[in-house]
């Protein structure tokens, strides 16, 4: 998922070039938006696509080029790691708990 329009118009608004790549955290909260309205199937699936753009480490980039299959921008980013866990775990709620996360199973502070 992109984070905004980026074609020739782009250029005005922000002066970047043409071309920005998917932005990866913007595809997890878009699967997190799936999960938190109910329709889990979707998220999950959104979800299993962006896992397999990891590299043989594990590790994903900050955006994702669907026309050559590369990654862009800043390597390894940990936003879309923090994206990757959140929507994880938004995936992992329970059923009726209308998308949050169930905090019996994860602590709120370290012993």
């Amino acid at each position: 998922m992109r984070r905004y329009s980026t074609g020739r118009e782009s250029r005005r608004i922000d002066g970047l070039p043409p071309g920005e790549g998917s932005f990866i955290a913007c595809t997890f909260w878009l699967a997190d938006n799936y999960a938190q309205r109910g329709d889990t199937a979707r998220g999950r699936a959104v979800f299993e696509k962006v896992l397999a753009l990891r590299n043989d480490l594990g590790l994903l980039a900050e955006q994702y080029s669907y026309e050559d299959g590369s990654s862009l921008g800043n390597f390894p980013q940990a936003l879309s790691h923090i994206a990757l866990i959140n929507t994880a775990l938004n995936l992992m709620a329970r059923p009726g708990s209308e998308g949050e996360r169930s905090t019996s199973r994860y602590p709120t502070s370290l012993p």
